[in-house]
């Protein structure tokens, strides 16, 4: 099981980034997949997640500007951030729905992306 992402930067306050992550290793088509992100002294959330059907859900402080998608042919799934606020800058993860209480999937993060909005 790998997951990579990739896409994070330096960006200034209202500007826009998207984030890719490709998975591999297990059946990405049947999974629902999370993006996380961690700040700096904080614990790491949950932001966005999308079904197999595309279905997604949103974390309250994102709604509206962060959209998730899917591709199951290639097993990626992207983060399209807009309206980027001070408050988006931490690392970037991806995984699957629940993995951060998933004996297993825990011990699978990758390497995560670096998202700083700052001017």
């Amino acid at each position: 099981v790998q997951f990579v992402e990739s896409g994070g930067g330096l960006v200034e306050p209202g500007g826009s980034l998207r984030l890719s992550c490709a998975a591999s290793g297990f059946t990405f088509h049947t999974h629902t997949i999370t993006w996380y992100r961690q700040a700096p002294g904080k614990e790491r959330e949950r932001v966005a997640t999308v079904r197999p059907s595309g279905d997604s859900h949103y974390v309250d402080s994102v709604k509206g500007r962060f959209t998730i998608s899917r591709d199951n042919t290639k097993n990626t799934t992207t983060l399209q951030m807009d309206s980027l606020k001070s408050e988006d800058t931490a690392v970037y993860y991806c995984n699957v729905a629940g993995a951060p209480n998933n004996e297993y999937w825990r011990k699978h993060w990758g390497q995560g992306t670096q998202v700083t909005v700052s001017s």
